[in-house]
């Protein structure tokens, strides 16, 4: 199937591992220009080399998104080296763990900054530039824990917030043509991640999750998440704006 999506310049924030890199792949796949942050040269650098095996150009901009100025500067990075965005991945993400007297304030602030506040200052600072071209796509990852409870509170709550975000998003920007989804992934396992370190540290407990809770009987790959978010960024998603897709074999058990 012919996506459409060939020289796009697309925008991918945590591109260097996990879910974001398989979604850079993705886009690198299709022939789009890459733009990617996240926070170690190196692992970005590693990414690159993939990417660049796909024979596309990619740009990587090693920053802290909690900065403000982070954002800024991977921003102008982007636009100075190729001069538009047309697509934006927010994949950058993180959790803390803990019931509510353990966790402090600074504890919830510090998950808001990264999963929501990243993702906010990157859509104010993408959008102008998506209006003057007439249009665009804006992806952001969030979870099944930002629909139904089961994740850490914090996680749940910034990711519930990302989902809202983005339907009001999408209803604001429809007229200028730039369209706004979220991705809910399930649980997905990769190296280095959560469920590969809980796998390695109790395999019998995370076997019977997997039996208990994912009704495929597998943990997801990133490359299926990766699959539906260069998806929604293609002309064949044309109609597609203020969803929130789930992507987790069956995983979660909301209606809606």
């Amino acid at each position: 199937m012919e996506l459409g999506l060939r020289g796009k310049v697309t925008v991918v924030t945590g591109g260097s591992r996990g879910i974001g890199k398989a979604i850079a792949l993705g886009f690198a796949e299709e022939g789009c220009r890459l733009s990617l942050c996240g926070r170690d040269a190196t692992t970005l650098d590693q990414a690159a080399g993939e990417i660049t095996q796909r024979g596309v150009e990619v740009l990587t901009v090693p920053v802290d998104l909690t900065d403000p100025g982070g954002s800024e500067r991977f921003v102008q990075a982007t636009l100075d080296r190729f001069g538009r965005i047309d697509v934006l991945v927010n994949n950058a993400g993180a959790s803390r763990q803990g019931e509510l007297e353990a966790l402090t304030e600074q504890d919830w602030r510090e998950v808001y900054e990264l999963n929501f506040f990243s993702t906010l200052r990157m859509v104010r600072l993408v959008v102008p530039a998506m209006k003057r071209q007439g249009g665009g796509r804006i992806i952001n990852i969030a979870s099944i824990w930002g629909r139904e409870s089961g994740g850490a509170m914090t996680y749940n709550a910034s990711k519930a917030a990302v989902i809202s975000f983005s339907k009001a998003l999408a209803r604001e920007l429809a007229p200028h043509g730039v369209l706004v989804n979220s991705v809910a992934p399930g649980s997905t396992l990769f190296p280095g991640g959560s469920w590969d370190r809980r796998q390695r540290e109790n395999p019998t407990r995370i076997a019977q999750f997997v039996k208990d809770e994912l009704p495929l009987g597998r943990f997801g790959r990133p490359e299926e998440v990766a699959a539906v978010v260069v998806f929604l960024a293609s002309e064949r998603a044309s109609l597609v704006t203020g969803a929130c897709i789930t992507v987790d074999g069956c995983q979660s058990r909301s209606l809606i």
